[in-house]
């Protein structure tokens, strides 16, 4: 029972000596470089995905604005240096240093209406 065992276990630990044998015989023909390519290549590309996760949060947190529309007040996410247009009142908007700005194209007068009361002259 005990050398069926033993036979078991060799069984499962013949890839791991074959990868060692050939690591071992191509570094000992001078070609040792070719091994340290491989294993390096392999931590690139177990890095990469890595680099690239903290690098898009990075550039959302500089880049994902959440303000309020500037018309109808209502609170919603955009990209910094985009344009865009409110999702509830539909007012064409940009996005500028971290604020929402009315959207007029060039030429255009953007004038705020303000309520004057009117006297009657007989007063």
């Amino acid at each position: 029972m005990s050398f069926n065992n033993s036979q078991l276990n060799l069984v499962n630990l013949r890839p791991l000596l074959t990868l060692l044998a050939v690591i071992w015989l191509l570094g000992s023909l001078g070609l040792g470089w070719l091994v340290k390519s491989v294993f390096i290549l392999f931590a690139l590309l177990s890095l990469a995905p890595v680099v690239a996760f903290f690098g898009f949060r990075w550039w959302l947190q500089r880049n994902l604005v959440v303000d309020k529309c500037p018309v109808c007040a209502y609170e919603f996410t955009g990209l910094n240096n985009s344009q865009l247009q409110c999702p509830n009142c539909g007012e064409q908007l940009s996005v500028q240093k971290g604020h929402f700005q009315r959207f007029a194209p060039e030429g255009t007068i953007d004038v705020t209406a303000v309520e004057v009361q009117a006297k009657s002259l007989e007063d």
